[in-house]
Order: structure tokens, then sequence, then C-alpha cells
């Protein structure tokens, strides 16, 4: 077994951020290939890993077969710009200040993860939905700011600002009737992409899965002899959600909605078996850590319908009970990560940038006092963890919709304010109750008063991250 624990990243809540390593060679195991894989708006109920017999998910299903099933595994927010600001700072949203979807963007004075590794000479690249902030400096709205990758230690990057149909995604589906586009019209101008700056024009068209990872794999393949860091954020399968005939006939047998949503998926599936191929043809699988997870639970719509799925679990993308924010997710790391595990223990996207920063913590460090909300995965894979040692916290604002809702989940117990106007304060046994029916606010004052103040307190230090406690000025 590789040794992952080098040193100790936490005093309290302080994580060191560390500086370049020298002459470490690509093959060293304390510096592993990293690649973060992300679906949007894919329920915990849609892959085939966790019970689904109607969606074709092979390569997530073999993933997770050859590693470690995280079966309670949290995004940071039921929707997916605050989660994707989460994944790379491994801080709650409420802390960095994109509080939903389309408000502001990532702050330079964040340390990414891209950043961390950057200064030990890892290749960076992003590819995919970046979603916390412009892609384009032209672009003009009313919510939101130019921010790209390049702005948080990518150096190389395909991206869009935000969503883009799943199959073809430069043109409006014909059937589409909400924002973005007039149906067979170009999608938000017809060139969403950029590739380093520059519009991309060409290699557009098809399915959206294999148009990222057309440019994931030459990243992967220029750096075969240098570490790297690769952030892949499908679309797939947020709406406009649309599969090619070749996906949809795997699912004559139901209607309309179903194959395309199902065929999405599989096409996006389809990609990440590409993806582990290709790390095993230039045999550089056994150092390479490869994560997945999904930003939120399902879309609202396509879950009430029943084609999307949360499982067994109440709620649904912008909600704060456990369909809204529980997810999807396994890790993969042969040789090292022994396959068939699974853990029940809470983890989440706020845990990636501590694990990552475990893993490379060797020469010199400095200290960066900001709070850091996650925890290291590594010993929960091990097995040598079985109880979370810090609360999760979960919110979702925009003030203007009368929208507030916050979660906080403290060992077994969660308390939730819903998220809507006035939204009703319930209290949970997480143990007892996986599935949230049992609201014990009433029957239990104490524990939701106690648990009441934790979260005020989680809040308040969030407001004063935001507010400038965290950056130089």
């Amino acid at each position: 077994m590789i040794p992952r624990h080098l040193c100790t990243v936490f005093v309290g809540i302080t994580i060191f951020v560390i500086n370049s390593m020298a002459n470490a060679s690509a093959d060293d195991p304390t510096r592993p290939n990293i690649i973060l894989l992300m679906s949007d708006d894919q329920g915990w109920g849609d892959v085939g890993f966790n019970g689904n017999d109607d969606i074709k998910t092979p390569n997530l299903d073999s993933m997770a077969a050859a590693g470690v099933r995280f079966d309670r595994f949290y995004a940071a927010a039921p929707l997916c710009s605050p989660t994707r600001g989460s994944c790379l700072t491994g801080r709650f949203p409420f802390r960095f200040g994109i509080l939903a979807a389309h408000t502001g963007g990532m702050r330079v004075g964040e340390n990414t993860i891209a950043e961390l590794l950057q200064k030990q000479d890892y290749a960076t690249g992003f590819f995919g939905k970046w979603h916390i902030g412009w892609v384009k400096p032209d672009e003009v709205g009313t919510r939101g700011f130019y921010s790209p990758p390049s702005h948080h230690g990518f150096e190389e990057y395909f991206a869009t600002t935000s969503a883009v149909p799943t199959w073809n995604p430069t043109v409006t589906p014909d059937d589409w009737n909400s924002w973005g586009g007039e149906p067979g019209k170009p999608w938000k101008g017809g060139f969403p992409y950029v590739h380093n700056g520059i519009e991309a024009k060409e290699n557009l068209s098809g399915d959206d899965s294999r148009v990222i990872m057309d440019r994931v794999i030459p990243f992967v393949e220029s750096n075969v002899e240098k570490a790297f860091f690769a952030t892949v954020w499908f679309h797939a399968p947020h709406e406009p959600v649309v599969a090619g005939d070749e996906f949809k006939k795997l699912y004559r047998k139901f209607g309309k909605s179903r194959q395309n949503y199902y065929g999405c998926i599989t096409a996006m599936d389809e990609q990440i078996g590409r993806l582990r191929a290709k790390l095993r043809e230039l045999g550089i699988e056994k150092r390479t850590l490869v994560f997945f997870c999904s930003d939120n639970g399902p879309s609202d719509g396509l879950a009430k319908k029943g084609v999307a799925s949360a499982g067994p679990f109440k709620g649904h993308k912008h909600t704060m009970y456990e369909g809204g924010v529980l997810v999807p997710a396994c890790v993969e790391w042969p040789g090292v990560i022994p396959a068939g595990g699974s853990t029940d223990v809470r983890c989440s996207t706020v845990d990636f940038l501590p694990t990552i920063a475990a893993l490379n913590a060797s020469g010199q460090r400095k200290s960066d006092s900001r709070p850091i909300d996650g925890i290291d995965l590594m010993p929960v894979i091990d097995g040598d963890v079985s109880r979370r040692s810090k609360p999760l916290f979960f919110g979702y604002r925009r003030l203007h919709q009368g929208i507030d809702g916050q979660a906080l989940i403290a060992e077994d117990w969660k308390i939730l304010r819903e998220a809507k106007k006035n939204g009703r304060v319930r209290l949970y046994n997480l143990a007892d109750d996986p599935f949230e029916e049992h609201d014990l606010a009433d029957k239990f004052p104490e524990r939701a008063e106690q648990l009441r103040k934790q979260l005020v307190e989680l809040d308040a230090s969030c407001q004063q991250s935001r507010d400038g406690a965290d950056y130089r000025y």
C-alpha cells in the first residue's frame, strides 16, 4: 500500500498551503494525477451502482466496483454554482459568496485546488460547465461577472459559462420553449465554449459529453510525463436534456423524456469509460486518483414527472431535503484504493481540497488561517474513520424571491429551514429516519434549539468570511 498521509494539514480550521516541491518525478506516489468528474443535476438514484436497473451506466458501475462507493455523499448546496465553488475551495458556498446560480462569480482571493497544485508544478486543466463566473470578457449580464478558469489556477481550459443542450450544444432543441434560445436557432449566440480565451468554433456537434472529452483526452496524453489535475464538469443531464438517436434507441420501451434523460446519462457514461480506458492504455491508471459525483439532486421538473430520481430520498434540486443535496459518488485509484468498498460516512464536495492537500503534503508549508470546512477523505476511504468529525452546512439564498433555505447536519441530526418564504424549520434524526418522514422539532425542542444556534453561528462565520475576513485589501 502506498503511504498517503504524509502530514496533518489541519490545526483547528487552518489548512497549510503547500509550496512547490523540487525535483519530484511524475511517478512520485505523493504526487498522483487527480481527476474530478462531475455530472449536472444527476440524482442519487440516476446511476446503476445505486440500484437503478433502467439506466445503463456500465462504466460508472465498473468504477464504483473498482474502488469505493460513497453511500452518503453530499453536494454543498442543492443547486449548481455554489457546489462548484465548494469543489475547488474546500469551503461552504456561503463563505465565498455564491449563494445561488448566476449570483456573482469565484473571487480571485479564494485559494483553489488548481492553484495549490500549480505551485507543485502540476499541469492543470478545466473542461466543461464552469458556472462560477463568465468565461467571455464581453459577456454582459445583470448577475455574475467575468471570472474564467484561468483566473483560478487552470492553465488549459475549455469551458462554457453555464448550461448548453446535451446534444448539439450550439443549437437550441426543436422542442425547447424555455430560456436560452428559440427552437432551431443558435444557443446563446451559437458558440458557448471558450478554449483558452478564444471562442471555440470547431468540433461542437453531436453528444456534448463527447465534445468535452475530445479536449480532455489530449490534455491527459500531453501530460503523461508530468503530474496533472483535470476537472471535468459535464453538462449532462441538465436541461435542455437531449440524447442522440443511438442512445435513445437503448431506451425505446420508454417515453420520449426518459429516452433523452437516460440516453444522455449513458452517453456521458460512455465518455467516462473512454477516459478510464485511456488511462490504462497510457499505463498511468495506478498513479491517477479519479473522483465522480453530481453537483446536486435531480431537476425539479423531471423529478416531479418521475423521470429523474433521488432514489428513496425526499426532495430534489432546490430543496434542503436529502434528495436535493445527496448525490451519487465514487472514487477509484487502482492499486491504492482496494476494490469493492463502500462507506456510509457523510462526505461532501467540500472534502476534495483537504483530501488533495493531504495527499500532496510535502516540502515547505506556510499557514493560511482562513476556514476550511472539509475533511481528508482518505481515512474514510481506508475505513479508519467511521463518523464525520465536522458538521455539514448547506444553503440556498435568493432573498428577492423570498428564498432562504439552510440546513445543518451534525452527526446523525439534521436541522433545516425549507427554501421558501417563511420556510418551516424541521428536525430529523437521519440514522433512524434517512428518508425524512418524521419531523422531530416539536418532540425534541432542546435538540432543535441547540442545532439552530449552531446553524446561526456557522452562518455568521460564513458571513464574516465573505464580507472580508478571509481576503486581503
